[in-house]
């Protein structure tokens, strides 16, 4: 991690091409993007490209440098009230109370030894999550804490909790001139999904959002590359969320970032993949792991 201009910036080094980008830079945004590349450009750690996105309500390209469009997906927050009758529909709001008839309770939750202690219980109900490996199964108290301490200053934690267990929690994260909360975490557990838990914690989000006066509340984006219809987006539309477009920059830092850019060569090679070819292996995947969910099921 490099600090630059006030910033923290990370840089993959994973990949051929050095893309570095500012910690939580979707989150919490950044104010002198220009200060950060000439920054970049003087360091003494080769960076090839730079990204960098707008924060909403700013939806305008107001930078020069290359860019793209990335679709969020947006709450537009007035009370509660108001996304409770106009924008979710009669499934989402009997969900909302199913969940409350089944006993699901949700409260916001001071970032301490018993919060980490039951988002680790979340991740570890089940290696496989939604049809591919769950990269947060197994991990021990301390690494789990470091993860959910990113941006801590600017972060709320919101658990759902059934007979006094937590079997959900979401995390939003509120940028510093508090117009948007983005969702940087939303999971509940499996066993539990007939309570609803995760319609449950997007209502309380929205619900946390109308009493700060947030206008907007994110969750991602509301499709990925050209996969458009899934159970996630349909999980999002239900919910009140509405696709936005953000310009997302990138700028090159040298003359391999130059080529790179030039060929699309910033994103990976799965987005390159005609969508029939990666359904299909989207498809394959999700057997292969539904074998390795069998499997750890019966040998418990």
């Amino acid at each position: 991690m490099l600090t630059i201009a006030g910033y923290d910036v990370l840089v993959d080094h994973r990949r051929l091409l050095r893309v570095g980008r500012i910690v939580g830079d979707s989150y919490v945004g950044i104010d002198d993007p220009k200060a950060v590349i000439q920054g970049l450009k003087g360091c003494s750690t080769r960076v090839d490209l730079f990204t960098f996105t707008q924060l909403l309500p700013d939806t305008r390209a107001h930078f020069s440098f290359p860019v793209e469009w990335d679709n969020w997906a947006v709450i537009e927050v007035s009370t509660y009230e108001h996304w409770w009758t106009k924008q979710v529909d009669n499934k989402t709001r009997n969900m909302v109370r199913k969940a409350e008839r089944k006993g699901v309770v949700v409260r916001e939750l001071p970032f301490d030894d018993l919060l980490i202690e039951g988002i680790r219980a979340v991740y570890d109900e089940c290696p496989v999550r939604q049809g591919k490996r769950n990269r947060h199964y197994g991990l021990d108290q301390s690494t789990v804490r470091k993860l959910e301490a990113t941006v801590l200053n600017n972060s709320i934690f919101l658990g759902a909790f059934c007979e006094d267990k937590m079997i959900g929690f979401a995390k939003l994260v509120v940028d510093g001139s508090q117009k948007q909360a983005k969702i940087m975490n939303l999971l509940a557990m499996v066993e539990y999904r007939e309570k609803a838990p995760m319609n449950a914690l997007v209502a309380e989000a929205v619900r946390t959002c109308a009493e700060r006066g947030i206008p907007y509340c994110v969750y991602g984006g509301f499709t990925y590359g050209k996969k458009q219809n899934d159970s996630f987006t349909s999980f999002k539309s239900n919910n009140g969320f509405q696709p936005v477009m953000i310009p997302r920059y990138y700028v090159p830092l040298n003359s391999i970032g130059a080529i790179a850019l030039r060929f699309g060569l910033q994103h990976r090679l799965r987005d390159h993949l005609p969508e029939w070819f990666a359904s299909r292996l989207r498809i394959l995947r999700s057997k292969w792991y539904d074998t390795a969910l069998r499997t750890f099921r019966s040998a418990q």
